[in-house]
C-alpha cells in the first residue's frame, strides 16, 4: 500500500538481518573448530548446513568434515531462491564438490539447487553414490526432489529437514510478532528421510519430531543401478551433448 515501508527499508527487517550477519560462522573460525572436534570426536563424515560469512556477505553453504576433524569442502549455494536473494550472496563452481571417501563418493545440494539440471549433472558427473540433500523442510514437492534426485543420479540420498516451533525462535526477534500462531505450532515440519538409488525409501520421512534416521547401505547397489539408468555414462550421449563445469571462483 502506498505509503508503507517496502521490506527492504522496513527498520525490524533490517534489524533481523543485522542479527542475521552478527551470528553466522567465519571460514575458519571458532565455531567451525568445534564443529571439526565433534565429528572427530565421532569419528564420522558430517555434512552441515550453516549461515557463512566471507567479507560483507552472507552465504547458505555446507560444510565437509572428515572424521579426523578435518574440514573437506565448502559448498555455496549457487542461486539464493527468490527472496532469499536479499539475504545471501550467490556461491560459484569451486564448491560444487564430491569428496572420494572409504564409504562413497560424497556430495551435497542446498534447497531449491535440487531443481537446478546442470548443478545435479555436475555432481553426477563425478560419479556420487551419498548425496547429502539439506532442505529447510521436506514437504511433498522437496520429497519429490529428493527422490527423483536419488532416482537420476543412482545414489542415496539423505534428505535433511528442520524441525522448529514458533517458540524455538527468540523472544526477542521483532519480526515473531509477525508471524501468526501459537508458540507450539510448527513452522518447519521435519520430513528428513534416506532414499535409496532406486528412488525408494529406505528410512523415513518423519515429521514434526526431533529424532536420528538410520538405514543401512550397500554403495554396490549404486552401481547396480546403473544397469538401466546412468546420466553420467552410457545414459549421456556424449556425441550429442556437452557438459562443462566453471570450477574457478
Amino acid at each position: 500500500m502506498a505509503g508503507q515501508p517496502q521490506l527492504w527499508d522496513h527498520p525490524p527487517a533490517k534489524r533481523a538481518f543485522a542479527r542475521l550477519v552478527a551470528s553466522a560462522i567465519t571460514v575458519p573460525g571458532p565455531e567451525v573448530a568445534r564443529l571439526g572436534a565433534a565429528a572427530r570426536a565421532a569419528g564420522a563424515y558430517v555434512v552441515i548446513g550453516v549461515h557463512e560469512l566471507g567479507g560483507g556477505t552472507i552465504y547458505a553453504s555446507l560444510l565437509y568434515f572428515g572424521p579426523d576433524g578435518a574440514l573437506l569442502g565448502v559448498h555455496r549455494k549457487l542461486l539464493p531462491t527468490y527472496q532469499e536473494r536479499l539475504l545471501w550472496g550467490q556461491g560459484d563452481g569451486s564448491g560444487l564438490i564430491v569428496l572420494d571417501t572409504p564409504l562413497g563418493q560424497l556430495g551435497g545440494l542446498l534447497c531449491w539447487e535440487h531443481w537446478m539440471p546442470l548443478a545435479r549433472q555436475a555432481l553426477h558427473e563425478r560419479g556420487e553414490t551419498l548425496h547429502v540433500a539439506a532442505w529447510p523442510w521436506i514437504h511433498e514437492m522437496h520429497q519429490v526432489a529428493s527422490r527423483s534426485y536419488a532416482f537420476e543420479g543412482r545414489a542415496f540420498v539423505l534428505a535433511a529437514g528442520t524441525v522448529l516451533r514458533k517458540r524455538d525462535l527468540p523472544d526477542d526477534l521483532e519480526l515473531l510478532r509477525a508471524i501468526p500462531g501459537e508458540p507450539d505450532d510448527f513452522l518447519q515440519r521435519g520430513g528428513s528421510a534416506i532414499i535409496g538409488p532406486d528412488g525408494a525409501y529406505l528410512a523415513g520421512p518423519v515429521w514434526e519430531e526431533e529424532t536420528i534416521v538410520y538405514a543401512e547401505v550397500d554403495p554396490a547397489r549404486a552401481v547396480e543401478e546403473r544397469l538401466t539408468l546412468d546420466v553420467a555414462g552410457h545414459y549421456s550421449r556424449p556425441d550429442v551433448f556437452q557438459f562443462r563445469v566453471n570450477r574457478g571462483g
